[in-house]
């Protein structure tokens, strides 16, 4: 289920580690990739984002929308992160991070975050945008349209086989239906 204080800490976390801001292009990019990372390593994603293919490859759909100012659940994005200016977005937090301060994430989840920086952190806008191309198979050509990715097809291109795949997309759905039963009591 779709995490808005998770997804907002991760953008604090690369915004931070980008000097206070960074095109929108490549930080809806390390999001992705790091969600894929967490599913690669723990076979869920940080934020419970729905992942999407768009024209310049995968994002996280929330997620853009949070960017883009359309919505926002609790307020936690605008905490974390500044408006979109063009094509740039920067922190809102004023100050170093720290552990305690990101308190959301799990130890694992900074781990999955730090490495994914370390990967891909360096890597320009569209240079990540073409990565994500050729590396996430998973996602495919939307037309000018966007396709949802469904977490199946995640777990494939990461190389699992079809009944592992299959077995972990049915754990986060039922995951998923918890989750929702927890939030409305």
């Amino acid at each position: 289920m779709f995490n808005e204080k998770k997804v907002s800490q991760m953008a604090a976390f690369f915004l931070e580690k980008g000097h206070g801001s960074m095109p929108v292009l490549k930080l809806m990019k390390l999001l992705y990739l790091a969600d894929r990372e967490s599913m690669d390593r723990y076979d869920e994603p940080i934020s419970g984002d729905r992942m999407v293919s768009m024209p310049h490859g995968p994002v996280l759909s929330r997620t853009l929308e949070l960017i883009n100012g359309e919505c926002s659940d609790t307020n936690d994005w605008s905490h974390w992160v500044t408006g979109r200016a063009g094509y740039e977005v920067g922190s809102a937090k004023h100050g170093p991070l720290n552990r305690d301060s990101l308190g959301a994430l799990s130890d694992a989840d900074i781990e999955v975050l730090t490495d994914t920086w370390d990967r891909f952190g360096q890597l320009g806008k569209y240079e990540i945008r073409d990565l994500t191309h050729t590396m996430c198979g998973e996602s495919t050509d939307p037309k000018g349209s966007m396709n949802p990715i469904p977490p199946r097809d995640v777990f494939l291109a990461l190389g699992r086989n079809m009944q592992q795949a299959n077995e972990a997309q049915e754990r986060l759905a039922e995951a998923a239906i918890v989750d929702r039963l927890f939030a409305t009591i």
